[in-house]
Parts: structure tokens; sequence; C-alpha cells
């Protein structure tokens, strides 16, 4: 609106001009001193116009101001809805993620309990067994090195029988 109220302004400013240049040339022609009078008040209204105008132009500017600081404050709402924006897909990125980890961390599990023995057979230690069965081995081959070369190559004296508690786990691993 201060931008149309100028040029309309600006408008009759120059037309004051060109009444002041008529009337001075008319002037000229009569040779009439009240013609000049007109022109000097048709400069005068151009002088008043031009005022105005400088004044629409002061008031304009910090209407262009707040316009420039609006558009910042736009630009940095936009900024930050984005950036909020990027910050819930990220959370729900993350979300995801963490579903991801919780069923892979629960199918190592399961893979885990099925592998492990189950029964009577998770109940013994593995090193226990082995040192079991060395000392069982010791005996023997104590007998076998003391027997002279020709009962070596008798047959091989039977194996003790267990005892119960081997049996009891023969028992065990059947089920």
């Amino acid at each position: 609106m201060l931008e149309k109220r100028e040029k309309v302004l600006i408008k009759k400013a120059s037309q004051e001009v060109e009444e002041a240049k008529e009337l001075s040339r008319a002037n000229i022609k009569r040779g009439c001193a009240v013609g000049n009078a007109v022109a000097i008040l048709c400069l005068k209204r151009k002088r008043l116009y031009e005022q105005r105008i400088e004044q629409l132009r002061y008031f304009q500017l910090p209407i262009r101001d707040q316009i420039i600081m609006l558009e910042g404050a736009k630009a940095r709402t936009m900024t930050v809805d984005a950036l909020r924006t990027r910050a819930a897909a990220m959370k729900a990125m993350q979300e995801a993620m963490d579903t991801i980890n919780e069923q892979n961390e629960t199918m190592k599990q399961v893979q885990e309990a099925l592998s492990a023995p189950s029964g009577a057979a998770a109940v013994f230690d593995e090193d226990e067994l082995e040192a079991e069965l060395e000392e069982l081995k010791g005996p023997e081959l104590e007998e076998q090195l003391l027997l002279p070369a020709a009962t070596a190559s008798a047959p091989a004296p039977p194996v003790p029988q267990g005892t119960g508690k081997e049996d009891e786990l023969a028992d065990e691993m059947a089920f």
C-alpha cells in the first residue's frame, strides 16, 4: 500500500514539474509575472510531494526489515521442523535396530540351548570323565608292559565290568 502511495506521489510530482514548465514557457511568450508565481507554486507542491515520498520510504524501511525478520523466522521454523522429523525418524530406526538386536540375542540363546547337551550328558564334566578314563587305562598299561613278549601276543584280558554307577549311566543314556 505504501508503495502504491509512493508511485501516485511520484506521478503527481512529475505532473507539477510539467505544469511549471508549461507556465514558464507561456509567461515568456506573454511577458506576464503572474505566470511565474503560479509556476513557483507548482514547484513548491512538487517539493511537498517529494518530502512525502521520502517519509513513505522511511516508513517502508522498518516494514521491509520486519519482512526480512519474518522470512528468517519462517526459515528457522522450517529447519527446526525438519530436524524434529529427522530426530523422530532416527528414533524409530534405532528402536527397530534394538528390536532386531533383541531378536538376534533371543535366537542365539535358543541356538545355545539347542546345542547344549541335555539330560544325563549335561550333568558330567568332560574333563573329569577324561581323567577317570586315564585312571582306568593306567593299570592295564602297566600290566601289558610287565608281561613277557610272548604273552603279550595272547588275547587281551577282558575289560573289567563297570561299577554300578556306569550301569546307571548307561540306563539313563538309553532314555
